[in-house]
C-alpha cells in the first residue's frame, strides 16, 4: 500500500492530539502499529514487542523498533525518525519519551501491560488516551473494503466446498488441517483464527476446539473458520446435516438461528446502536422460547483483527456507521446434543447492510 495512506491516517489522529488531547500518543498494538504505519502486522512473540509508535501534535511521528527489524523499519519510514533499541527496550522508550515529549503522553490501557506501563512511565506524564485509533479503524475505507471482500470471496468457496470435504471418517482436526491447506493453496497468508470444527455434542461449545471426533454418516457438524488475505481477516460459519436424515430438532433450530439472522440483517441502519441491532435477532428467538440457548454477542467488527468494534451485544451503545464491517452469526446451543451458529460478514451501507 502507497505509504501516503498511512501517513493520511496518521493526519486524522493529529485533532486529537491539538484539540484538548495529550502531546503525543504511545501507540502499542501491532494492529494499530501495523494501520498506521504499515510496519508489522503481528508482534513477533506473544510476551515480545516488534515495536510502537510515538504520534505527535508538530507531526515528527518516530517508529521504535529493535536491531531484528531495524532493516524491515526503514524500507517503510524515513530513517531519521527511525529509533532502534539499543538495551532494554522499555527502558529505551521511557527515555525517549523523556527526551522529545514535554507535555503527556497518551496511551491506551487494553494495549500496554501494567508492568511495561510501570517502566515506560516513569517520571513521564501518562494519560489514559482511550483508543482513538480504534475510532479510526471502525470505519473501513474503500481498499480495506476491497481487501475485505477479497478474503471474504475465499472463505465463500470453502464453505461450497465444505460438504465435500466433510467426510464421515475424517476426524475434526484432519479438517481443519484440510480447511488451513485450503487457504494457503490460494494465496492466504494464514489462518485468521483457529479453525473451529465441531461434531454433535462438541458444537455446543461456541469455541471448541477440533480433536478426535469423527465425522460421522449422521452428524452435526459446525465449522467457523476465516483467513487472512492481503492483511485483512474474514470469518463465517456455517452449521450442516451429515447425512440424508437431519434430526427434527436440528432442522428446527438451524431455521430459527439463520432467520434470526435475515432479521437482523434487514434491520441493520445507520444511527442505530449495536445493542438495537442485538435486540432484533434476540427478540425473535426469545418469542421461539430459545433465547436461553444463544449464548453471545451476534457478532462484531471485524478487519486486520477478527474481533474488532464495536461487539453487536446487549448493552454496547455503539452508533452504526457506513462503513463498519460486521459479523452477524446467532447460535443455539443444546448442551451435549450439538450447537448451530450461521456467520455472514456484512458492510453498513448509507441505507442498510450489504452481504460481503
Amino acid at each position: 500500500m502507497d505509504n501516503t495512506v498511512f501517513a493520511g491516517r496518521r493526519e486524522r489522529l493529529r485533532p486529537f492530539l491539538r484539540e484538548g488531547g495529550p502531546s503525543a500518543l504511545l501507540v502499542t498494538l501491532d494492529a494499530d502499529r501495523f494501520y498506521l504505519s504499515g510496519f508489522e502486522l503481528h508482534d513477533a512473540q506473544i510476551n515480545e514487542s516488534s515495536g510502537c509508535l510515538l504520534i505527535t501534535a508538530d507531526g515528527r511521528d518516530l517508529l521504535c523498533t529493535d536491531r531484528r527489524f531495524a532493516d524491515a523499519a526503514a524500507r517503510l519510514w524515513d530513517e531519521n525518525d527511525i529509533v532502534v533499541y539499543r538495551g532494554d527496550g522499555l527502558k529505551d522508550i521511557n527515555a525517549l519519551l523523556k527526551d522529545r515529549v514535554s507535555g503527556e503522553v497518551g496511551f491506551t490501557p487494553s494495549a500496554l501491560s501494567v508492568e511495561a506501563f510501570e517502566v515506560i512511565g516513569a517520571g513521564v506524564r501518562m494519560r489514559d488516551a482511550g483508543n482513538p485509533v480504534a475510532d479510526l479503524r471502525i470505519i473501513k475505507d474503500d481498499d480495506e473494503i476491497g481487501k475485505l471482500e477479497n478474503a471474504c470471496r475465499l472463505n465463500r468457496e470453502l464453505m461450497r466446498k465444505l460438504p465435500a470435504l466433510a467426510r464421515p471418517g475424517l476426524t475434526e482436526a484432519a479438517l481443519a488441517w484440510e480447511i488451513e491447506r485450503f487457504w494457503r493453496e490460494r494465496g492466504a497468508e494464514e489462518l485468521a483464527f483457529p479453525s473451529i470444527v465441531a461434531v454433535d455434542g462438541n458444537a455446543a461449545l461456541p469455541h471448541a476446539v477440533p480433536g478426535h471426533t469423527e465425522i460421522t454418516d449422521a452428524c452435526c457438524l459446525l465449522v467457523d473458520a476465516g483467513c487472512r488475505l492481503d492483511g485483512y481477516c474474514s470469518d463465517q460459519t456455517r452449521t450442516l446435516w451429515i447425512g440424508d436424515k437431519p434430526d427434527a430438532l436440528f432442522t428446527s433450530d438451524l431455521q430459527l438461528v439463520r432467520e434470526a439472522q435475515e432479521r437482523a440483517l434487514r434491520g441493520i441502519r445507520p444511527g442505530m446502536t449495536a445493542r438495537e441491532v442485538y435486540g432484533i435477532a434476540a427478540s425473535f428467538l426469545e418469542a421461539a422460547g430459545v433465547l436461553n440457548l444463544f449464548t453471545h454477542a451476534l457478532g462484531h467488527g471485524i478487519g486486520l483483527q477478527t474481533h474488532e468494534a464495536p461487539s453487536l451485544n446487549e448493552s454496547s451503545e455503539v452508533i452504526l456507521r457506513p462503513g463498519m464491517v460486521l459479523t452477524v452469526e446467532p447460535g443455539l446451543y443444546r448442551r451435549g446434543r450439538y450447537g448451530i451458529r450461521w456467520e455472514h460478514m456484512a458492510l453498513v451501507t448509507e441505507d442498510g447492510a450489504r452481504i460481503l
